[in-house]
């Protein structure tokens, strides 16, 4: 379910996170499309922070470090990455309005980013908003082999360590089933929602002035 916003509605950062309290986020049809519209969907996806699962491979490829690991210290180059097509998908919902709001949530606190580099180059990395003790992934991207998939593990790592209990992916793709993502209808969701806007989950909990190693983040995957 999805409706058009008014031109002359103005979307504060506020009224985002209203609206993340109340099920629903925004969309753009396309990077070059100046309008956004509200979504709810009837089917929720969503990844058990407890019944995430990791292949023994990607296991190894986080173990190794191959990758160094951030928060919170790109978000403006992260959701740019977010935007940029990427295989399978030339087009993006991402466009600067959009840009904006989240760079305005993150600025107060309530958008985070996840960031993936090889030396000086961010090659992967995600965004979302955190509220409560819920999580709401917004977008992910890489620029190297499993790049957005180690950073989807330290994310689960840090969420767990934080004392959060939901992790909203929005939709499920076949991609993120095989982390475990499952669909729950609009209605459990929310009662799972209410339940996780209920309390205070701590995103820093695990060091964010520094990269966690990809021994530590394993550590909190059980």
């Amino acid at each position: 379910m999805s409706s058009r916003d008014s031109a002359s509605f103005e979307i504060t950062p506020e009224v985002l996170l209203r609206a993340y309290a109340c099920g629903i986020f925004p969309m753009s049809e396309s990077a070059d499309d100046p309008t956004i519209f509200w979504v709810e969907p009837e089917q929720r996806g969503i990844i058990p922070l407890h019944g995430f699962r990791i292949s023994s491979r990607l296991a190894r490829t986080v173990r190794s470090d191959v990758f160094r690991v951030t928060v919170n210290t790109a978000f403006k180059q992260t959701i740019a990455g977010c935007a940029e097509p990427q295989p399978g998908r030339d087009d993006t919902w991402i466009n600067g309005r959009i840009r904006d709001l989240y760079t305005a949530l993150h600025d107060i606190g309530h958008a985070h980013s996840v960031e993936v580099w090889q030396g000086d180059d961010l090659v992967g990395g995600l965004y979302g908003v955190s509220l409560g003790r819920a999580f709401f992934g917004e977008s992910m991207f890489h620029r190297a082999r499993d790049a957005s998939k180690v950073a989807l593990v330290h994310l689960v790592a840090r969420l767990i360590a934080g004392g959060f209990v939901l992790l909203d992916t929005q939709y499920v793709t076949e991609h993120l089933r095989t982390f475990g993502a499952s669909e729950v209808p609009q209605r459990r969701y929310r009662v799972m929602l209410d339940e996780a806007l209920n309390g205070i989950a701590d995103f820093c909990a695990l060091p964010s002035d520094q990269p966690v190693s990809g021994a530590e983040a394993l550590s909190w995957i059980k």
